[in-house]
């Protein structure tokens, strides 16, 4: 065993880590090849592997390679099969990690929608060059958070934890106290399998390593190759829409904000929350993603499943929901935890589920636009309900709220939740025909933004009535067509940036918001600020800045939730959807301001949207390209298709 490898931390820097899944659970795996969070199943479920929250008693499964020089990985290209390669004095290991996904027999030959996954995650050793000898050691973690690890017993081709996970695995397996020890001696061409699985599989998963490798690399190319976005970084606006879809819950269409809970904000701080649910007010961003780069199937999937959460709810609209549309997220601690670096505490739920968040509102009827914009018909139902939010804003919009940023403190008068208030009773009077009520709220709603929003001289937006300090949500508000002078959006976009910029990276905000402690800078803000300078005549800024962020990301091309402006290291959860959404985002309008000037920019994300999708590539073109690149062959193959018989 190398020396330095003996000596890796048992929680690598998050930036470390590398995300796999099958659009219902997923893992990570460090650059050192140790799986150190794991949850099967369901995104949301009590994790199997977790000791990224638990050093000494959270569980884990890593590799140990004799004699190693070096280490380097990639996911295999369009796809999110990860690919870590070994290199020793004597020869090469790679190890492929997956988790098996495809469709289904039943489906249609292109509906990537309905998938078909056993539930397991597939470590592939195959040794490349040479020979090598390792070892790969497997601790599983206890129920339900638990650090005493469940008793193991060596069956035949595996370890069988009490409680039902089991290792499939056919190497020299030693149990030593709680950890299995399954040692290899590979030569050139020899390969060895191991398969985590929970539910009991009907016949030895180690034969179907090769087969379901190959069903799963077809399933991933094959449903990247649909994208039509064509504009520039195209690398990494297919490394994020391929992310993207590995956190969708494939049984309902959700798409959680992350798959990890209590990554902390700060290091040794309080600010750890649980990321594994479903935010309303990632609605407009993520159809407007998903439709621009023509997944409309995920994009119908994501929408049914906020419209039948949306409709059960009416007016008193929850800001989040459960993968599987559950309302209530209630809030507990894991005391005997320690956290990810000490971090406490651990929790599980959200509590921010019962706040009242104003903006969620204007977020839904925006959504709702953009739905019909790109050919939706709204039922009589949908437009109830749409008509209800309005009128419930009207007489709600001037009572205060926890924002944007969901502040743990007293409420407030947010400008950006105002600013979201005008937004759906604009979106309302569009979709639904004005109403004398719905025009009167509106001039109330500009008028109180002009008059107790705004500060300094020459003026901007603050980020409450009555304030003087600013909020990087702001920056959203020259992209939502508000009846305000272009010269006030600039100066907020400039006074943002005098206050919360700090270099590349953007702060939320600065000041008490109820919690102990401080943040890094917010990922998610800072593509806002490009947005925000291309919207306000700073084109050249916005894409130099926008370049620079795209080399902000992890080695995978991944981004977490925050930054670091100092060291560069990333806080929070991980991977983070919104971050992944915001570059698409940004992506695409830089994409689209280079194809037809700065007034594509000008109203709402419905507008920008269709202007997008005209701007894309037209069919031909996008069967000449498939053809081009070798991929168009995969779409008559049954190569993606999942029967495990």
């Amino acid at each position: 065993m190398d020396a330095r490898q003996q000596d890796t931390p048992l929680q690598s820097p998050i930036r470390d880590y590398a995300l796999i899944g099958d659009c219902h659970g997923t893992a990570l795996v460090s650059k050192s090849g140790s799986i150190d969070w794991c949850a099967l199943l369901r995104f949301d479920d009590d994790p199997d592997l977790f000791r990224i929250l638990d050093a000494s008693g959270g569980g884990f499964w890593d590799v140990v390679v004799d004699d190693l020089e070096s280490v380097s990985r990639r996911y295999l290209p369009g796809t999110n099969i990860l690919e870590t390669r070994f290199e020793t004095a004597e020869g090469t290991l790679l190890v492929s990690d997956f988790m098996p996904v495809g469709r289904s027999r039943s489906a249609g030959t292109h509906d990537y929608v309905t998938l078909s996954a056993p539930g397991w995650l597939v470590r592939r050793f195959s040794c490349e060059a040479g020979k090598v000898r390792f070892t790969t050691r497997f601790r599983p973690g206890g129920p339900g958070f638990s650090t005493t690890a469940p008793a193991m017993e060596r069956r035949p081709g595996s370890i069988y934890c009490e409680g039902g996970l089991t290792l499939h695995c056919r190497g020299d397996v030693n149990l030593e106290a709680d950890v299995a020890h399954i040692g290899y001696a590979l030569a050139k061409g020899e390969i060895a399998n191991c398969v985590m699985t929970r539910v009991p599989p009907l016949m030895d998963p180690v034969d179907y390593c090769d087969r379901l490798h190959a069903v799963t690399e077809a399933f991933w190319t094959e449903w990247i190759a649909y994208s039509r976005y064509r504009g520039p970084y195209c690398e990494a606006v297919e490394r994020s829409a391929l992310t993207l879809k590995m956190l969708t819950y494939a049984p309902t269409g959700a798409l959680v904000a992350a798959p990890t809970t209590s990554l902390p904000e700060t290091m040794g701080g309080e600010r750890n929350w649980d990321y594994r649910f479903c935010w309303l007010r990632d609605a407009t961003f993520a159809l407007f993603a998903l439709s621009v780069l023509g997944y409309s199937g995920e994009a119908r999937r994501f929408s049914e499943f906020l419209s039948r959460s949306c409709l059960r709810e009416g007016s008193s609209l929850r800001i989040m929901y459960g993968i599987g549309g559950e309302p209530f997220l209630p809030e507990r601690l894991i005391d005997h935890l320690e956290g990810y670096h000490g971090s406490r505490p651990v929790r599980v739920g959200n509590e921010a589920a019962e706040q009242r968040q104003l903006d969620v509102f204007g977020e839904v009827l925006d959504w709702a636009e953009l739905r019909v914009a790109l050919g939706v018909r709204l039922s009589q139902d949908e437009k109830a309900l749409l008509a209800g939010i309005a009128d419930f804003i009207c007489r709600t919009w001037e009572e205060p709220d926890q924002g944007l940023w969901e502040i743990r403190s007293e409420p407030r008068n947010f400008v950006h939740g105002k600013a979201m208030a005008w937004v759906a009773l604009d979106r309302a009077a569009r979709l639904l025909g004005d109403r004398p009520i719905w025009r009167k709220n509106r001039e109330a709603l500009i008028e109180a933004i002009r008059r107790d929003g705004c500060r300094g001289d020459p003026p901007y937006l603050t980020q409450s009535f009555g304030s003087s300090e600013t909020d990087a949500a702001l920056l959203q508000i020259p992209l939502l067509s508000l009846p305000l002078d272009a010269s006030l959006l600039a100066e907020t976009v400039r006074q943002v940036e005098n206050e919360l910029l700090s270099g590349d990276f953007v702060y939320r905000y600065k000041g008490e918001d109820g919690l102990q402690g401080h943040e890094g800078a917010f990922l998610i803000t800072s593509f806002w600020l490009v947005e925000a300078r291309l919207a306000t005549g700073r084109a050249e800024e916005a894409r130099d800045l926008f370049e620079r962020l795209l080399a902000c990301a992890n080695d995978v091309g991944l981004y977490a939730e925050e930054i670091d402006p100092q060291t560069g290291a990333f806080l929070g959860n991980f991977p983070q959807a919104f971050t992944h959404l915001a570059l698409i985002g940004s992506a695409s309008l830089l994409h689209l301001h280079k194809v037809k000037g700065a007034k594509a920019l000008r109203g709402a994300n419905a507008q920008r949207a269709k202007r997008l999708v005209g701007a894309t590539e037209g069919r031909k073109a996008l069967l000449h390209a498939l053809w081009r690149n070798r991929r168009i062959k995969l779409f008559s193959s049954k190569k993606s298709v999942l029967v495990l018989d």
